[in-house]
């Protein structure tokens, strides 16, 4: 890859990661009302799994031949797509407020830091720090009228896996699975989620699905946009930077959530949710990292 081509794609793939990342609320509104949420994904992973495997064959796509390598890829998946996944799906699906649940993920960017910080040993600056903290307040501001709690744990738990799982899968990825072939990975990672959700469906579900137009539409959005587009960009975005910088887009995915639902179900933005969009603008601008300088080219 050139480096003007490398410079586009850096510049367009974080817009279009929050893009799609923000569609995954969207797509379990419509499908949850149809499927157990542990159900539900099972059916995401299994899907994504036989067509990632189609994909791999038919680019040559290179597979790690290392277990240990292969635990690697496995570990992280159950963090990124099992602990977070499940955790929100299961949280909402619980009766936590969509804007409980967005605070609480909210928070990934900053945890993710300061996880960064101790076990990747990547610096944080004194900027970068002030725009994570503009970055949270202006989530509070856009979700705060959808925040509520009861006090029942069958929803705070799931959420605060969810968290977990995705500031720790990022890293996780990033450090162990960065080497690994993008089609060839996802394969197993969502053969390992499949396994990994078949006994527990199993065990604690056994509501049918009802295969809806609704239904049907969710998953296979959920399937092509979240799954294979959303995810890859993520892993491509941490390959190419730090984890703090990629950790800081998170920030911007619920306001985009709450412009989607306003204009696909005429959900309320008042003054102040305007207001936190703004404030999540200025911090991830003020928390981005300055660019590298580039050194002088040598002729000879």
């Amino acid at each position: 890859m050139t480096d003007r081509a490398h410079a586009r794609r850096a510049l367009l793939f974080p817009g279009l990661f929050v893009l799609l990342w923000s569609t995954g609320f969207i797509a379990a509104k419509y499908g949850l009302p149809y499927a157990p949420p542990l159900t539900f994904l099972l059916y995401r992973f299994a899907l994504v799994a036989l067509l990632m495997l189609v994909v791999a064959i038919a680019t040559r796509a290179t597979w790690p031949h290392d277990a240990r390598q292969i635990a690697h890829v496995a570990i992280a998946a159950w963090l990124v797509h099992g602990a977070y996944l499940g955790g929100v799906f299961v949280a909402i699906a619980a009766g936590m407020p969509a804007g409980t649940s967005a605070m609480l993920v909210g928070l990934q960017p900053i945890l993710t830091v300061v996880i960064a910080r101790a076990w990747l040993g990547e610096r944080v600056v004194a900027r970068q720090a002030a725009g994570l903290v503009l970055g949270l307040a202006g989530v509070w501001l856009v979700v705060r009228h959808r925040f509520g709690y009861n006090g029942d744990l069958a929803g705070l738990v799931p959420c605060l896996i969810a968290l977990a799982g995705i500031s720790i899968g990022t890293l996780y990825q990033k450090r162990y699975c960065a080497r690994v072939d993008m089609r060839s990975g996802a394969v197993i990672q969502f053969t390992a989620c499949t396994l990994l959700y078949l006994p527990l469906v199993l065990l604690f579900e056994g509501a049918p699905v009802q295969w809806t137009p609704q239904f049907i539409f969710a998953m296979s959005w959920s399937v092509l946009v979240m799954s294979v587009g959303a995810i890859s960009l993520l892993y491509w975005l941490l390959r190419h930077g730090a984890a703090s910088n990629v950790a800081r887009l998170f920030y911007l995915v619920p306001p985009v959530t709450a412009l989607e639902a306003w204009l696909m179900f005429g959900e309320k933005l008042d003054a102040l949710s305007l207001m936190g969009m703004v404030l999540i603008a200025i911090g991830v601008a003020v928390a981005r990292p300055p660019e590298p300088r580039l050194a002088p080219a040598v002729s000879g």
